[in-house]
This record gives C-alpha cells, structure tokens and sequence, in this order.
C-alpha cells in the first residue's frame, strides 16, 4: 500500500504537489474551492507555507536535473535555516512576522545567515519560478532562453550582484527545451491542460503569500537586500 502511494505521488507533477501541500497550511480564498482542502484543519502558518512551496520548487528542480543546481542549492540552505528555527519553537516562530520582527529587534537582520534572508530568496526564487511557468504556458511564440531570461530579469537579477548573475547566467543557458520541460513537469498522469491548471492554481495560492512577504520586506526597508 505505501510502495502504491509513493508510486502515484511521484506521479504528480510537482506543481500538483505544492499545490496540494500548500492547502494544509494556507487558509485560502472562498472563491477558489480547490485551494481550500483541509485549510481548516490547522491554523495557518505562513512559515510552513513557505517552507511547504520551497520543498516542492526543489522537487521541480531535481526532475530538471543538475542544471539549475546554483539554484537548487541556494533554496536548500535558506530552507534548512528556517527549519532549524522551527525546531527550536514551532508556535513562536509560525510566522515570517515574527521571525523578522525579532530579527529587527536584535539586530540581526540584514546579517549574511538571517532568516530574514533566507525568507526574502525563498520569496524572490518562488517568485522566479513562478513568472517562467506562467511564460512558458502563456508564450508558446518565445523560445525557452527568452523565457528564462524574461523571467530572471523580472524577479532576481536586480538583487544579484554580478558574481551570482554570472553564475546564473551560465546555468540558465542549460535550461532543457520546452518541451522537455514541459514534460518533466506534467509528470505521467496529466495532461498539459492539467498542468495549466495546476500552475493556475498554485499562483494563485501562493500571492497572499509572497505580497505578506512583499509588506514585511518593505515595512523594515529590507526590499532592497542584495546578494554578492
């Protein structure tokens, strides 16, 4: 029986997936029912709900493979910090206000290993990953390196200094065709109409989301955090 589940959620496309974890956390919109199941079972988190999303991007990028691995790794470590945090105070810590309103409080925030910055990449990441699917279900006239490129200007080149945009640059350029990508993300049980779907679905439960992200980021004039 748990060799089957696994088997039909592997199936999933990872979109399907986030999408699907994402509802246990998030308390989601009435007018979107989909994105409701099981929001009432526990209180909302938005730690998790960043968490939850983040896991699943790395689930996308493992299927993409080794190309995107500056990316990969970079999600990894600021995921890793978040759940070090949450291991120490699980209730304290449910929500990114409070992870950076402490930080604020203590002086730590803008410091190289702040959660703080580990919050705002995981935004900005999601927030990438999020402009090139809508381009690559929405723009089948641009080729897949316009579409990264669209996409990357967008949402993380303004924030990285011209180490990490010249290692960017070389991995984006082994980015697989679209459709390649296309299919690594249906998975083996959708169809793309599935996929688009399911990408509908998850932007729009992730915006709450990244604009809570957005506020706090701009409340404490962290909007401008840049990396080397």
């Amino acid at each position: 029986m748990e060799k089957k589940r696994k088997e039909m959620e592997k199936a999933k496309s990872g979109l399907r997936l986030a999408m699907e974890e994402l509802c246990l956390y998030s308390s989601g919109d009435e007018k979107e029912e989909q994105v409701q199941v099981k929001a009432q079972e526990q209180p909302r988190s938005s730690t998790m709900d960043l968490l939850s999303v983040s896991k699943q991007l790395l689930r996308v990028l493992d299927e993409i493979g080794p190309t995107l691995l500056v990316l990969r790794q970079d999600i990894q470590q600021n995921i890793q910090r978040l759940q070090d945090l949450l291991e120490i105070d699980s209730s304290k810590y449910a929500s990114l206000t409070a992870i950076v309103t402490e930080e604020v409080e203590q002086g730590t925030v803008k410091k190289t290993k702040s959660c703080t910055r580990a919050i705002i990449w995981l935004s900005r990441s999601i927030s990438f990953s999020k402009c090139l699917m809508e381009r690559l279900l929405k723009a089948p006239e641009l080729s897949m390196s316009e579409i990264v490129e669209e996409a990357y200007a967008k949402t993380l080149k303004p924030w990285h200094g011209w180490i990490s945009s010249a290692a960017y640059k070389v991995a984006m350029k082994l980015v697989p065709e679209r459709e390649v990508l296309i299919a690594l993300l249906m998975g083996n049980c959708q169809d793309f109409e599935d996929l688009t779907e399911d990408a509908k679905m998850l932007t729009y439960a992730v915006q709450p989301m990244l604009e809570e992200i957005d506020a706090i980021s701009v409340k404490h004039n962290l909007d401008k955090l840049k990396s080397s």
